[in-house]
């Protein structure tokens, strides 16, 4: 006896798969959960996805998650802008703001092909220090190098966060306090 397939079904489950960390058991649970079970809370979840497409994009100035033109940090008055800590990912702004221990401005670099110079020069105006708050790795301490590189004609002094950081871990997977310390106690590169 062939089994018929239910073609919705399927393209919501390898939707759900194509998510980060979501395997094929889980993409099951959540497809049947919204088809199923709680179909409110999946059509409020493909309103939020398709606002979220729609509405969010990078920040002109630093690259972070924005709904304007200028993100609401670099777009604060109260902010230190003597302070840029730069970062490989908007992900990375969320996690350190959530530590509280951070008043200062950010600047994204994914990776260094993505890098425009001008853009960078211009970030680094007024300020005093660069915090390098990068996942410790070979790849990282690369582009620490080049980016100091690149900035060694301006006055400033180059830091990177420190203790609690452990090699190969995303700075999303760590807990704050870790987080926390590695801010309060970032050395001189």
């Amino acid at each position: 006896m062939k089994h018929s397939k239910i073609e919705a079904f399927e393209n919501l489950v390898s939707a759900f798969e194509a998510f980060p960390t979501i395997g094929k058991k889980t993409a099951i649970r959540l497809a049947y959960h919204s088809v199923m079970i709680d179909n409110f809370a999946a059509m409020k979840l493909a309103h939020a996805i398709e606002a979220g497409v729609g509405n969010i994009g990078k920040c002109a100035k630093c690259h972070n998650m924005s709904e304007d033109e200028i993100c609401a940090i670099c777009s604060d008055p109260y902010r230190d802008t003597t302070l840029l800590c730069i970062v490989q990912s908007a992900k990375d702004i969320l996690v350190i703001e959530e530590s509280g221990q951070f008043n200062g401005v950010y600047y994204v670099v994914r990776e260094l092909s993505d890098l425009d110079e001008s853009h960078l020069f211009s970030a680094v105006e007024g300020v005093s220090e660069v915090i390098f708050a990068f996942p410790p790795s070979i790849a990282t301490d690369t582009m620490i190098l080049y980016i100091e590189d690149k900035l060694k004609d301006f006055d400033l002094i180059f830091t990177k966060i420190a203790q609690g950081v452990p090699t190969g871990v995303e700075l999303e997977n760590i807990d704050l306090l870790s987080l926390s310390r590695a801010l309060q106690s970032r050395v001189k590169v």
